[in-house]
């Protein structure tokens, strides 16, 4: 065994790599190849030695002859070699070394599990471009491996005590449509104001599907430039543009298998839209840099705050992007068209700060609940949620009265003058003005009292200089 590999370069891949074959020259010939452009390189001749090389972990992909016995050539060693590893590590990455003229051995080897296959003798670009592409998918594996297991834990932590919490009549018709949307394949569009539970239906919906033991991955689409559009989505390769310096995996790609939730997607702009289409018409995407296509398999939920009309209006929004994504349509009413439900969501949330701060239970006074009830809620749910998060912190009383809650008065549009018509641009700034005194410059909670995005307040903030 021999092992090889310091970092003495900048562009020195990170991997290691194992190589099993049982010629010694082979094994040389690799080693003088790669050891210039990876950090490890180890070689092996014994093909007993490599499980124990694969349980250890530390392996990012393995370079595998086909035939270990002298006149041995069908194969059928390292084929029974590429099972055991991925039985022992289903994400391993393995390039098969093959003769020329076994072009149909190594497709049976691809179909079970191989990532690619170099031919002896190789021309050591090849080899070398082959291993950094290898190394680049073991990368997204283990990615997509801990956004499973992230996924899984989040799932575990949040089964006992959902924040989807209603009884109205609205709430009802919304459960049943969750309960009969998941486990099908269709695309979902979700509407609702900020801060209506948008992201929380699209997790429920993934959940209950047949994809919920893999990827939920968000992507908010209303914070990625025109410029990234492209290369966050769908990847991009190396020296694609200046500052693609390896391989990216786009989200398309990390939610393989699973589910892709794109939020605020009533913001992508026209000119966007149609990649957008493209990739979800034909399943595949091309990343940037790349001549090449790339399945993908997600199921797709789209939402957004903006109100289908809006959605409707071929100005702003593609028609036939609208009628892909929206197969079945999921309409979240506001807190204030459901205040039977407000009462329920501030007994939940009360006994779940009290139980993250490890506060005594205080009872909700009877007035507050009335105030709270009576409150239009501009940032909805999200908005009540954080309302008594303050109140159970910030509470001095044997109870929680409504002054806790910091309930911001009504905003009251200024009296229409006989100097002329109302200035729309005036009221807008007295609105942000007063939610952002009233939150005390805080602004979260002011985007959240005036039902915004941070980012639409900080443009509002901006405009008006504020």
């Amino acid at each position: 065994m021999s092992v090889y590999g310091q970092c003495m370069s900048p562009f020195v891949s990170p991997a290691r790599i194992v190589v099993l074959d049982d010629a010694e020259d082979v094994l040389l010939a690799a080693r003088l190849a790669l050891k210039r452009h990876f950090a490890g390189v180890e070689t092996l001749r014994v093909p007993a030695d490599l499980i124990p090389r694969v349980k250890a972990g530390d392996v990012d992909v393995i370079l595998l002859d086909m035939n270990f016995r002298t006149g041995a050539d069908s194969g059928r060693e390292g084929l029974s070699l590429l099972e055991e590893v991925l039985e022992v590590d289903p994400d391993a990455v393995v390039v098969l070394i093959t003769a020329h003229g076994e072009l149909e051995l190594a497709v049976e080897a691809m179909k079970k599990g191989a990532s690619d296959f170099v031919t002896k003798p190789w021309s050591n670009e090849r080899l070398v471009a082959t291993l950094i592409a290898a190394a680049n998918l073991r990368r997204a594996k283990l990615a997509a491996r801990e956004a499973r297991t992230r996924h899984r834990g989040l799932i575990a932590a949040t089964d006992s005590s959902t924040d989807m919490i209603g009884t109205s009549p609205a709430m009802r018709e919304i459960f049943d449509l969750i309960d009969r949307t998941a486990p099908s394949e269709a695309n979902v569009l979700i509407l609702g104001e900020n801060g209506t539970g948008k992201e929380l239906v699209a997790r429920e919906l993934h959940r209950r599907s047949q994809r919920a033991e893999e990827a939920f991955v968000r992507v908010d689409l209303g914070t990625i430039s025109a410029q990234l559009f492209e290369s966050e989505l769908f990847g991009h390769r190396r020296g694609a543009f200046t500052d693609a310096k390896e391989d990216r995996v786009g989200r398309f790609r990390a939610a393989s298998g699973g589910t892709l939730f794109l939020d605020e997607i009533g913001n992508v702009p026209l000119h966007l839209q149609s990649k957008l289409l493209s990739a979800l018409e034909r399943r595949e995407v091309v990343p940037v840099g790349s001549e090449r296509a790339e399945a993908i398999d997600v199921r797709v939920i789209c939402a957004t705050n903006q109100p289908m009309s809006r959605l409707l209006d071929s100005n702003l929004f593609r028609a036939d992007l609208l009628w892909r994504i929206n197969t079945i349509t999921i309409d979240l009413p506001p807190l204030r068209a459901r205040r039977e439900d407000i009462a329920p969501l501030v007994e939940h949330y009360v006994a779940f700060y009290n139980q993250k701060y490890n506060m005594a239970r205080k009872p909700v006074t009877a007035a507050a609940l009335a105030a709270l009830t009576a409150h239009d809620w501009p940032g909805n749910v999200r908005a009540l949620r954080h309302a008594v998060e303050r109140a159970v912190v910030l509470s001095r009383g044997a109870a929680l009265e409504v002054g806790d809650f910091a309930l911001a008065a009504p905003v009251v549009a200024p009296a229409e003058t006989a100097a002329g018509p109302l200035d729309l641009d005036t009221i807008e700034r007295e609105a942000v003005r007063r939610a952002l005194d009233q939150h005390r410059g805080n602004i979260s909670r002011a985007a959240e009292a005036l039902g915004l995005t941070r980012a639409s307040l900080y443009r509002r903030m901006e405009k008006y200089g504020l």
